[in-house]
């Protein structure tokens, strides 16, 4: 039985919440890896408690981000209107199939290792993304980023649903390519804030 007293436990929640809320990335990204490598829960578990684990710190981020008046709700809201619809697709399909089902695993540990690389990838390109993006489309963020906010919400919720991985390494990107002009950190307050409900009702769902 796993003890959630156990010091690495503590260790493990204490450095991934400070990396959540220095950057906005990193709850799914390393927690979920953790859970599975180091305390040896299955894939499906670890998604599940992270999950709720990520709502749970990123409530305390987006408060602070908040009261900062570093948060653009209108992008949250973009950002959920795609990712909550998603969320429950994707956690429908998961009961239908059964979440102890192989297919079901397969699809949660293959997803987790891919996410994981594209995240990696992503955040090792992020400052050439923002410079192409700020070159070719100018007006990004102003006019024409709607649909595609949207779209990438849909995105970062069967993700997230799946692997618990994106609300913040792949929704950060995201939105330094569709916002490059906005400020990093209202793009990083942005992304906590809509990880919020999208972990929770997945977490839920878990």
């Amino acid at each position: 039985m796993h003890s959630i007293i156990q010091p690495a436990y503590i260790t493990s929640g204490a450095l991934v919440g400070f990396l959540v809320g220095l950057t906005g990335v990193g709850g799914g990204a390393l927690m979920t890896p953790l859970l599975v490598l180091l305390f040896g829960f299955h894939p499906s578990t670890a998604v599940g408690t992270d999950l709720l684990f990520a709502s749970t710190t990123k409530v305390v981020g987006t408060a602070i981000h908040s009261s900062g008046k570093s948060v653009d709700w209108s992008i949250v809201g973009r950002l959920a209107t795609g990712s909550l619809p998603a969320t429950i697709l994707t956690l429908l399909a998961i009961h239908h199939f059964g979440v102890e089902s192989k297919g079901v695993a397969t699809a949660i540990s293959l997803t987790l290792g891919v996410a994981l690389i594209i995240s990696a990838v992503s955040l090792l390109a992020k400052d050439k993304v923002i410079a192409i993006a700020v070159k070719r489309n100018p007006d990004f963020g102003l006019h024409t980023s709607f649909w595609l906010t949207v779209l990438a919400g849909f995105v970062v919720g069967v993700l997230v649903s799946l692997s618990s991985v994106g609300a913040g390494a792949l929704g950060t990107i995201a939105l330094f390519f569709l916002y490059p002009r906005l400020p990093v950190v209202r793009i990083v307050g942005s992304d906590i804030a809509h990880a919020v409900p999208l972990t929770f009702v997945a977490g839920v769902g878990h």
